[in-house]
């Protein structure tokens, strides 16, 4: 009885000693939280990483947006919702994506000088998404046509 008890409690312990095993290797293993691009790499191989510190940069496909600019004569028929189609060197036939935001306050395009003359450069930032299947098409800074739905409406970022 005696060592029908002892291996049972042999067991128990190599039980317990596996299950904190696989729990250290888990937490040595890393993992991104999301599916993306690696838009910048922070260490190199051989290189010494602080605990808790990233090593690369991500950017999921559905945190990636185009800014344009809207002229003033137009930003009151743009709205959240609408659909605007991407266009860029290389990207193949252009990218459907909805509009996210238009800017509520206008901003001057650079030089900023306050005249009736300068009136004509008054533009509305606003921000598009495409679907995360199409947003891989696109890079970070890459410049883009955007033209309204099926219009032939375009600007450029």
């Amino acid at each position: 009885v005696d060592e029908r008890a002892a291996a049972q409690a042999q067991a128990r312990a190599a039980s317990s000693a596996l299950a904190a095993q696989q729990w250290r290797v888990e937490e040595t293993r890393q993992a991104a939280p999301a599916a993306g691009q690696v838009s910048d790499t922070y260490f190199r191989v051989g290189e010494w990483v602080p605990a808790g510190q990233p090593v690369v940069a991500l950017l999921p496909p559905a945190n990636i947006k185009a800014r344009f600019f809207v002229p003033e004569t137009e930003v009151a028929t743009l709205h959240p919702g609408d659909t605007v189609q991407l266009a860029c060197d290389g990207c193949g036939a252009p990218i459907a994506a909805s509009v996210t935001r238009v800017a509520t306050e206008a901003e001057y395009t650079p030089p900023v000088i306050y005249s009736n003359a300068q009136r004509a450069k008054l533009v509305f930032m606003a921000e598009a998404r495409p679907a995360p299947a199409d947003a891989v098409r696109l890079k970070p800074g890459l410049p883009l046509d955007v033209r309204r739905g099926g219009a032939g409406n375009s600007k450029q970022k």
